[in-house]
């Protein structure tokens, strides 16, 4: 593992500190820490949790619960749905402490993750790589025992993408970190589908592609208001290599691609009209944010409401699915299976 800083690259010059409230729910677990003084077995409890990103985890519930409703087997049973949401939490948790532990060393240096369990010398290295990799094994049991095993490979997948094809690889390396590697939080939509039918269709292909292509304007944004932290520890984020005008304009054009993919279910049935004039306007509202980005004087403020919008666009853009699902006659259409479970495969053999 990494112990050591890479090389700093240059970064260019870069708007104003973000302002006091301008900060990640984990920077704020820390700050909390700091003042209680960081003891006890209360304070051992909170770090736990910080270490798992519960809000980050509560939209990747949202996309992973809301495909289990719309898919087209019924609606499925409440222990279906509570056991996906746990194996889904422990999945993702375990992600997010394992990430930690590799990016320690750079954490370490930066205003927004020096609080953090490992650089603040509240736990130690290993571990939080033994409850990270304790939450994933105990994730994939919960899926494959409680749930099915295509659900369980699936989300070992978005896991293992994470930490290695993301965090390992691409995130010190390339600009296009975000891009190819965000990748990994796509993944909880063809979880959710495939936990309620034990299959991946063309529309939970479509939901992945939507997450997918909503990744890089919502972090990019993110990045654009804390890229000096990224500038101080080498990490090469897009405004930091390509520029604030150029990851503006990478900002738009992901967006461009992303509104005409969440309308593209509704051309084919599998999804029906209260969705598609909802992802309409919900994109037109994303698009205005992205806009005014671009035309900002000072960008620093509306970077950062981008980057919230971009939150509640997701959770919204997900809810009129699940709204639609219930709107009867809404779907018509044929949706080809793409992957199916292989109990369900050998059955149908």
């Amino acid at each position: 593992m990494r112990d050591t800083l890479p090389a700093v690259v240059a970064a260019p010059p870069a708007p104003a500190e973000a302002h006091a409230e301008m900060t990640t729910a984990t920077q704020r677990a820390g700050i909390a820490a700091e003042r209680r003084g960081g003891a006890g077995v209360r304070q051992l409890m909170r770090d736990y949790v910080t270490l798992t990103k519960p809000r980050i985890i509560s939209l990747l519930l949202v996309t992973t619960v809301t495909p289990m409703f719309i898919a087209p087997r019924g609606w499925p049973s409440l222990a279906a749905v509570l056991w996906t949401m746990l194996g889904g939490y422990l999945m993702a948790g375990g992600a997010n402490a394992i990430n930690m532990f590799i990016d320690r060393d750079i954490d370490a240096h930066m205003p927004r993750t020096k609080l953090r369990p490992i650089p603040s010398g509240r736990m130690s290295p290993a571990h939080v790589l033994v409850f990270g990799v304790t939450l994933g094994a105990a994730a994939f049991a919960t899926f494959a025992l409680r749930v099915n095993l295509l659900s369980a490979l699936l989300a070992l997948a978005g896991l293992l993408y994470y930490v290695f094809i993301y965090t390992r690889w691409l995130k010190r390396t390339s600009p296009q970190n975000i891009v190819i590697g965000g990748a990994a939080g796509a993944f909880p939509p063809l979880v959710g589908w495939a936990a309620a039918t034990g299959e991946v269709s063309l529309t939970a292909a479509y939901l992945f592609l939507i997450v997918f292509f909503w990744t890089p304007p919502h972090f990019w944004a993110l990045a654009l208001v804390k890229q000096k932290d990224y500038g101080r520890v080498g990490v090469p984020m897009a405004p930091n290599v390509w520029g604030e005008r150029e990851t503006m304009r990478q900002m738009l054009f992901y967006t461009l691609i992303m509104i005409p993919v969440t309308l593209a279910p509704v051309t084919y049935g599998g999804l029906g009209l209260v969705y598609g004039v909802s992802a309409a306007v919900l994109g037109l509202w994303f698009l205005r944010d992205v806009v005014r980005v671009m035309n900002a004087g000072d960008f620093t403020r509306p970077a950062w409401t981008l980057y919230r919008n971009s939150l509640l666009y997701l959770a919204l853009l997900f809810a009129a699915m699940a709204v639609d699902g219930v709107v009867p006659g809404a779907r018509v259409g044929h949706d080809p299976i793409i992957l199916r479970d292989p109990d369900i495969a050998a059955a149908a053999r």
